[in-house]
């Protein structure tokens, strides 16, 4: 059966998805004796749905998989989800919303099942949406963080390092989300621009009232906390202040002005006051000075009782207005200025974040990132792109201890237990922390469990050894850890990366990955950030629908240019479907033709020049093709094939080949014939870990009967290898051919010869050798330049020449009769003018120091985009005047 007319991408990318799932090869084997390749899945939240981020990433992995799949490893890409503690304990809080009722109205249990349930109703619908993406990870082995198994690695960790006394309760700053009433992590926390106040404050003198000293503050209400004013120790303006108390106004308190370099003596009036239990950088300078400490918050952002009567009770932004009244009713209000800063918000709650003094479960990161450290600095893992690895130095060196529980209901709850007098017993579970409580106290007592759960991120940290068995010595274990390579954004570098090399260092003894790679985020065209208030969010199954799959993982794929933000655009999508077009529409000339490997055929044996180029030029796209992916160079992967395929194959082979097809010599046939099904099949199987579903379906439509290979996977088939052939004459040869019909296609287009406008091209200065190649190739030279004929030069110069210069060998263009030499000079210089005029207003753009301070970072791209394009057309249209000036 003949092939399709078109590739119908929805019903074979259907079709494709469970015939690959039934096949077995997405299985790893831990029995088997092939090298493992492993990589650990990035678990989206069991909340998520689909977006670009995901399609990068997802790509960029199942590329490699697939990759390392066909070379013979036994590959495990784990899969799963994350229980994405807030986001999951948002939905059943709006949940409970819309029956008027809080999570305060039911039991924990009650919480619990209503959230189970979600999850079994709603969450795998990521997962359902990765497989329309064409992932092949080991679905059989999906995890869920809260699985049993993972629960119980999550106790285990708990407890060691409890007993390590790396795990510890204190006391700190937190950022606090007053919503959800929980802590949260800076990952959910989105900071966002904000046109506020700054409002200018008189402090008096404990000691002379009539003198004071001023402090600016963006959050009026907090100053009824403040223990203290900062100056920097070498403003003469404050020297002689340091070590004096200033009378806190509304509360009477005396506060100290002390010295700290955090106080800017170039921002407002170089004197900070200090609020060390709701602003971080206070908590350092009050920890420094050893300044008081005063919550003066309650979880939901009132005022608690550390304030004077009158703010009691009022929320943190109706106390703000009514301080502020209340300094300026005092004379105490100098100034308020317009003042743009960033606000923190939480990401799911929306609400603006207190940073919050409070009591939580800390885990010792400093200690455990010690090792990480070295394991970075040695090259037992390798970050890539390098410049990443000092950002991972930077925060793993200056790390601090890192806030493990939450106050929701939704995740791992802690297993601690509280005796009577609070003392702590930590165990895996209730009947195991009483036996210890009984025993400390010698008594039976009623113990209360902690109601908190951990971080998201804990569990987290555990999946490259969680997911494969720990605390168990399994199979899969021994074999697939240490991980191969971790595929991921930079956001979450510290968050995720840092946090799963420390318990992967501390409790397998070894790295959790070989290689961390950082891929960068995927932005709109113009570089800007996708958002759904800005409405440029492209939605991946939007463009899947509209362009197949194959088309936007290849998108994707030839932009991911390491440590350069990816501008995506449907444009480039729907250039990527043409490009699977012109595949597609090669295979049916192939097959029109009658292309099938004959029997017994050895590429390494062809003898036509045309073919043996071929040859050597598949073994140099195999070469780099390999060289691209082993480095990480996903976009040199995928610019090389679109560039061998595209430009080689479609546009010089094929029509290089017809010819042939037309000729009598069926020998030359044959072997044409079968070297273009060969060459077919090998780019199906590089293409296919990029473009799977079109290879895929080439394959079984036409590629696998003519590859002699039916009833097979394009999936399951092992990659190509280099072929043994000596080729450097022959495909020198037609590489010449292929530099000299260029050369004579470019002056054609310069010059603006008409398409159907012939001539007869004379060769000046050739050798021998050069002549014998154009006597051997003179019917393609012909045929692919449109020309009326190629012959040596005898006599002058036919009048009104251009000449083209080919290895040294001139080419002569007769023109006179074909083009208007004046005009065409005329039209030229025209276009000089205009493109040096486009660049010389960019310059002046770019050199105006105004512009380039206020403009947009994309604007200023553009701009210098422009620029390039402009200088790029003006030196084509100087070199065709050049041309025509020669005439």
């Amino acid at each position: 059966m003949a092939m399709e007319k078109a590739f119908d991408s929805q019903t074979a990318e259907a079709r494709w998805r469970e015939i690959w799932e039934a096949s077995g090869h997405f299985q790893s084997n831990p029995d088997s004796s092939a090298p493992s390749y492993t990589i650990m899945m990035p678990p989206p939240n069991v909340t998520g749905t689909l977006h670009m981020g995901h399609g990068l990433t997802f790509t960029l992995q199942d590329v490699l998989i697939r990759y390392n799949r066909m070379r013979g490893r036994d590959t495990l890409w784990q899969p799963g989800t994350d229980h994405a503690g807030i986001a999951v304990q948002a939905i059943i809080d709006r949940k409970l919303d819309e029956q008027g009722l809080t999570k305060h109205d039911i039991s924990r249990d009650e919480f619990l099942e209503r959230a189970w349930a979600w999850k079994e109703e709603s969450g795998s619908t990521i997962t359902r949406q990765l497989r329309y993406l064409g992932t092949t990870p080991d679905w059989q082995r999906e995890r869920f963080t809260m699985d049993a198994g993972l629960s119980r690695a999550v106790k285990e960790v708990f407890i060691r390092l409890y007993r390590d006394g790396i795990i510890y309760k204190d006391t700190r700053l937190v950022n606090w989300d007053p919503k959800l009433q929980s802590a949260i992590s800076d990952l959910e926390v989105e900071n966002k621009d904000i046109n506020g106040h700054l409002w200018h404050f008189r402090y008096p003198l404990a000691d002379d009232p009539n003198q004071h000293i001023v402090v600016a503050t963006t959050r009026p209400e907090t100053m009824l906390g403040d223990t203290g004013v900062a100056v920097h120790p070498e403003d003469e303006r404050y020297q002689h202040l340091v070590g004096k108390m200033v009378k806190l106004p509304l509360v009477g308190r005396e506060i100290p002005v002390v010295a700290d370099d955090y106080a800017d003596p170039e921002q407002g009036s170089g004197a900070v006051k200090i609020t060390p239990a709701h602003d971080f950088n206070d908590y350092e300078v009050g920890r420094r000075a050893g300044l008081d400490m005063i919550n003066i918050m309650t979880k939901d952002a009132t005022l608690n009782d550390n304030v004077p009567d009158a703010y009691q009770g009022l929320d943190r932004f109706e106390a703000r207005k009514k301080v502020v009244a209340d300094l300026d009713a005092l004379g105490l209000l100098e100034k308020i200025d317009d003042h743009s800063h960033t606000v923190p918000h939480g990401d799911r709650s929306g609400v603006i974040i207190e940073p919050y003094l409070t009591e939580q479960w800390y885990a010792n990161a400093e200690l455990l990132a010690k090792p990480c450290i070295e394991a970075v600095e040695t090259g037992k893992t390798t970050i890539f792109p390098k410049n990443y690895e000092k950002i991972y130095f930077q925060w793993m060196r200056n790390i601090e201890p890192w806030c493990i529980s939450r106050q929701l209901i939704w995740g791992h709850q802690i297993p601690a237990w509280y005796g009577p007098d609070g003392q702590v017993f930590v165990a895996h579970d209730a009947a195991a922390a009483q036996v210890e409580a009984d025993a400390h106290y010698d008594r039976v007592v009623e113990l209360t469990r902690d109601p908190d759960v951990l971080d998201t991120w804990f569990s987290s940290a555990l999946w490259p050894f969680s997911t494969l068995g720990w605390p168990d010595e399994t199979a899969h274990l021994t074999k697939y850890y240490p991980t191969d390579v971790l595929a991921t954004g930079w956001d979450i570098l510290f968050f995720w990366v840092a946090r799963m090399m420390m318990m992967g260092m501390h409790f397998m003894g070894d790295v959790p990955f070989k290689t961390v790679y950082i891929h960068t985020l995927v932005r709109d065209e113009h570089g800007q950030k996708m958002s759904k208030s800005k409405g440029n969010v492209i939605d991946p199954l939007d463009v899947i629908e509209q362009y197949g799959t194959d088309a936007l993982r290849f998108t994707l794929t030839s932009l991911a240019a390491p440590g350069r933000d990816i501008r995506l655009s449907t444009q480039r999508v729907e250039g990527n479907r043409n490009f699977a077009t012109k595949l597609w529409n090669a295979c049916k000339f192939a097959e029109m033709n009658g292309a099938a490997i004959a029997p017994n055929f050895d590429p390494s044996l062809v003898q036509l020049p045309l073919n043996q180029w071929l040859v050597s030029r598949l073994n140099d796209t195999l070469d780099a093709v390999e060289s691209a992916v082993d480095g990480y160079r996903f976009h040199d992967m995928a610019g090389g094939l679109y560039h061998f395929i595209w430009d080689e194959f479609c546009s010089w082979y094929l029509e290089l080949s017809k010819p042939v097809f037309w000729g009598d010599d069926e020998a030359q046939k044959s072997e044409t014939r079968s070297t273009m099904a060969w060459a077919l099949s090998r780019l199906l199987h590089m293409l296919h870990p990029i473009m799977p579903f079109v290879t895929e379906e080439i394959w079984h439509q036409f590629a696998a009967k003519a590859a002699q290979q039916p009833d097979t996977l394009v999936l399951g088939n092992p990659w190509p290898k280099r072929v043994a052939i000596e080729t450097s004459v022959a495909a020198g040869e037609i590489d010449w051919l292929i530099r000299v019909v260029v050369a004579i296609r470019s002056a054609r287009s310069d010059l603006n010869v008409p398409a159907g406008g012939k001539f007869q091209v004379k060769v000046q200065d050739a050798d021998p050798q050069t002549l014998d190649k154009i006597m051997r190739h003179n019917n393609q030279l012909v045929r692919q330049a449109n020309l009326e004929s190629i012959a040596p030069l005898s006599g002058a110069l036919p009048k009104g020449s251009a000449q083209v210069v080919v290895d040294e060998v001139t080419y002569v263009l007769p023109l006179e009769g074909l083009i208007d030499i004046a005009a065409e000079k005329a039209r030229l210089q025209k276009a000089i003018e205009k493109a040096e005029a486009a660049i010389a207003k960019v310059d002046k753009q770019l050199s105006n120091a105004n512009f380039v301070s206020k403009a947009p970072a994309e604007a200023i791209e553009k701009a210098k985009s422009g620029r390039e394009e402009a200088q790029s057309n003006r030196n084509g249209l100087m070199t065709a005047l050049a041309r025509l000036e020669a005439l």
